[in-house]
């Protein structure tokens, strides 16, 4: 059977707590922002609900693909879209959901840098203890050894879908059972039912 990989799933109430964390952080500093720049597609609600702690108006996108769900070829990261408006000048904040290996966000800050901002800065909800990359900001650190995929609101499906693939079974119960057992998922029956109505429309 395929590997799984140990799953957290992570609620609203704890994004809420990780915005809350990382806007301290950037505010106890003095290092308040004028633009945010989100990575898509995981950094984009972080980056909006940063946004709305730090009273920040302009928010960019960037787009930064990696070995995964959206996987690249090489397996490294790549920019596949650059900053989507003028940063020259800003004091820019580039933000992420999670730093597991740091490759896109530091990607993603280089990729910003020649936009010419006045300072740029980087922060991400969940920091990784073995990232190479670290960021300026993070609301919570994550040891190495403590390693989980973690599931965001904003992944749920998308991270379960492909899982109970992997479990190659039709049958819902057994899916079930096995995101359980292999991965620490309690998935309810009424969430992979609706995700089976849902991939028979696709």
């Amino acid at each position: 059977m395929a590997d799984f990989p140990h799953c957290r799933v992570a609620t609203w109430a704890e994004i809420d707590r990780l915005a809350d964390a990382v806007a301290e952080k950037v505010l106890s500093a003095g290092r308040r922002p004028e633009t945010i720049v989100g990575l898509t597609r995981g950094g984009w609600v972080p980056a909006r609900l940063l946004a709305d702690r730090l009273a920040v108006k302009r928010v960019y996108s960037l787009r930064a693909q990696h070995w995964g769900v959206t996987a690249t070829p090489s397996g490294k990261a790549e920019v596949t879209e650059g900053v989507s408006g003028p940063v020259e000048g800003q004091r820019v904040l580039v933000v992420d959901d999670i730093t597991d290996t740091g490759e896109s966000l530091e990607l993603a800050l280089e990729r910003v840098r020649e936009g010419r901002p006045a300072r740029a800065e980087t922060a991400s909800f969940l920091h990784i203890s073995h990232s190479k990359f670290r960021p300026n900001y993070f609301g919570e650190e994550i040891p190495k050894e403590s390693w989980v995929w973690v599931v965001f609101p904003w992944n749920y499906w998308e991270d379960l879908a492909s899982l109970a693939e992997r479990a190659r079974a039709v049958d819902p119960d057994h899916v079930r059972a096995v995101l359980r057992d292999r991965c620490g998922w309690d998935v309810p029956s009424e969430h992979l039912e609706e995700l089976a109505r849902w991939s028979a429309r696709r």
